[in-house]
């Protein structure tokens, strides 16, 4: 894990912004650095690097690497680098080191741009060919690490975060402001329904996607991999739970490849817990593990955590939420970290974990991200099921259960009725809860001049799966790895998530979709897979917590300082009526859409006063 950046032009920047940019990724690699510089037609292509050594601690892996003539500058790791270091040497490579970094360049020498096509792990990497000039960006399949463009009369501008890019680049994009905008009122689902960043001409390369580009100019931009859905109607439950537990257990066996110490963040749910127990009960790995607690009894899991930590022998630290810590300085350095807004309070809580994490001497943290989308983790998922199943046999006892199971924890108000799918297969208000609400909070001008609606991508007309690949792809996961990949590099910790492996999403996309829910139970293929495995306690709960945290649990909204951040001068105003603001803030209530658009404004209005 580390910190790329880099150039491509005709003319590059200058010992000093090198130097600023180096700064701005210490975080992100703190053991070693390193610069280079090559012609590139008639200019040339910068290559920066920090490295967070993962693998091969030797300062022989340092970076930018270059063999026979290619020069890598690498953000990740090759989970299967051993594997193919192995098919590689069968065909004649001689390795110096024993990195996942050597690996991927000798793949690259031996197969091309297609060696992408054979890794399993999450990397994004600028790759400079010499011998044809060519440089090569490319970014793994589900986005986990980062990789930001922006072109300009300049040149082509490169980097694992945009506050690199700035520094490199030596002035900064004007705001977004109708990605801000998005933001606040819709929330972070809708942040990757646009090809948008928070800065104006910045935009991310796509997730499974390669850019190579030539000395003359020319450019390719290509997509290596697309999700295929391909439900097996044969496939019985039994068959679908075998499957998941061997690539599940495949995946944690790939992703415990450290020579660093390796921690979880484990929360009282069944993805993490999950992980945790294949490491500790069927890998055989001490296991430490990091949890957050919060008073509020609506996300309070003390009791799973503990029951998960006494069935594995983990080691646990809890971080408590409270709300006499200063979170608003949380806010602030991680607003300036990220130059960019925290997408929702989990983040701010999920830094307090990383900064644990950090501070216990691990360097790599575990997380279950992608389960809810791969089986099934959310509310309307049973309703979507229920509309899948409509009209057959299985209606009726999966009816029976929703009403007895499900119906008493749902907590939104738009998912109350069993038919909902059935008669508005269109229906997404729920996502947007309250929208109008928010935007009534804009100004009079600029409501009158912004609109948006929810885009949904059509990946299959199966309604269930399509909103599940929506969540995987765009809505949800790739915001939880961007955050999750800026909270823990700011604290110098690599996040990895073995619910995103190629080899787990193939077969999962084979499960027919009346498997996916039974009796009422979400996520109940995995709930069989882990069967043995993971301690009935978290096994068979019902209710979902998620990683979450209460506004209120972190913030007094009556105390002078709170009040301060959300309604003191900022240019926030000129968006946002300030007086509209205050009523939503004294409005008593705040039900969790509130308590979600308060800190989307909060996060907003900080990122602005720090950039403008």
């Amino acid at each position: 894990m580390c910190g790329i950046a880099g150039y491509a032009g005709p003319a590059g920047p200058d010992a000093g912004r090198v130097e600023a940019t180096l700064a701005r990724l210490a975080c992100r690699g703190p053991d070693a650095h390193g610069t280079t510089a090559q012609p590139f037609g008639r200019g040339s292509v910068r290559l920066v690097h920090t490295r967070l050594s993962i693998i091969d601690l030797d300062r022989r892996s340092d970076q930018p690497f270059t063999v026979d003539g290619c020069t890598l500058a690498y953000n990740g790791e090759l989970y299967n680098y051993r594997e193919l270091r192995r098919e590689l040497e069968r065909a004649g490579h001689a390795f110096t080191t024993d990195s996942d970094t050597e690996v991927l360049l000798r793949a690259y020498l031996a197969w091309g741009v297609a060696c992408v096509e054979r890794f399993e792990g999450m990397w994004a990497f600028a790759l400079h060919d010499t011998r044809d000039g060519t440089l090569v960006l490319s970014r793994d399949r589900f986005g986990e690490k980062p990789l930001f463009l922006l072109e300009d009369a300049d040149g082509l501008w490169f980097a694992s975060e945009t506050g690199a890019l700035v520094a490199l680049r030596g002035r900064r994009p004007p705001v977004d402001r109708d990605h801000l905008l998005r933001s606040v009122v819709h929330g972070h689902k809708v942040q990757y329904q646009h090809d948008a960043t928070f800065h104006e001409g910045v935009r991310e390369l796509p997730p499974a996607t390669t850019l190579t580009i030539g000395p003359d100019g020319s450019r390719r931009e290509r997509r290596f991999w697309w999700p295929t859905l391909a439900p097996d109607p044969s496939m019985d439950a039994a068959t679908a739970a075998a499957g998941v537990r061997e690539r599940l257990v495949a995946s944690m066996d790939l992703r415990m490849r450290s020579d660093v110490p390796v921690a979880f963040a484990l929360s009282g749910g069944i993805d993490s817990s999950s992980l945790v127990s294949i490491a500790a009960k069927v890998l055989g790995h001490r296991v430490s593990t990091f949890s957050i607690i919060d008073p509020d009894p609506r996300y309070d899991e003390r009791a799973n955590v503990a029951a998960t930590v006494a069935d594995t022998g983990a080691t646990s630290t809890l971080v408590e939420l409270r709300p006499d810590t200063d979170h608003l300085a949380r806010l602030r350095m991680l607003v300036r970290s990220h130059d960019a807004p925290v997408a929702t309070i989990s983040y701010l809580v999920h830094a307090m974990l990383s900064e644990a994490i950090a501070a216990s001497d691990h360097r790599v943290a575990i997380s279950g991200t992608g389960a809810d989308e791969l089986f099934t983790g959310y509310f309307d998922h049973f309703l979507l099921h229920l509309a899948a199943v409509h009209g057959t046999p299985a209606y009726a006892p999966a009816l029976s259960a929703w009403q007895e199971h499900v119906a008493p924890l749902v907590r939104n108000p738009e998912l109350t009725d069993p038919l909902l799918f059935v008669e508005r297969p269109g229906f997404r208000d729920h996502i947007l809860l309250q929208r109008d609400r928010f935007r009534a909070t804009l100004r009079d001008e600029v409501a009158a001049g912004w609109d948006e609606r929810f885009v949904e991508t059509a990946y299959t007309d199966d309604l269930l799966r399509n909103r599940m690949l929506n969540e995987l792809l765009g809505e949800v996961v790739r915001v939880i790895l961007r955050q999750d990949d800026l909270n823990s590099m700011t604290y110098s910790v690599e996040n990895r998530s073995p619910f995103l492996d190629r080899d787990l999403f193939a077969f999962a996309a084979t499960i027919p979709t009346p498997l996916l829910i039974r009796d009422g139970w979400n996520k109940v293929v995995l709930r069989d897979a882990m069967d043995g495995i993971l301690n009935d306690t978290v096994r068979t709960a019902r209710e979902k917590r998620g990683f979450n945290a209460s506004l209120t649990s972190l913030f007094d909204l009556t105390a002078p300082d709170v009040r301060e951040a959300f309604l003191g001068d900022s240019a926030i105003f000129d968006l946002f009526d300030r007086d509209r603001i205050r009523g939503v803030l004294d409005g008593g209530e705040y039900p969790n859409s509130v308590k979600k658009f308060l800190f989307s404004f909060l996060s907003a209005k900080t990122f602005l006063d720090h950039v403008v």
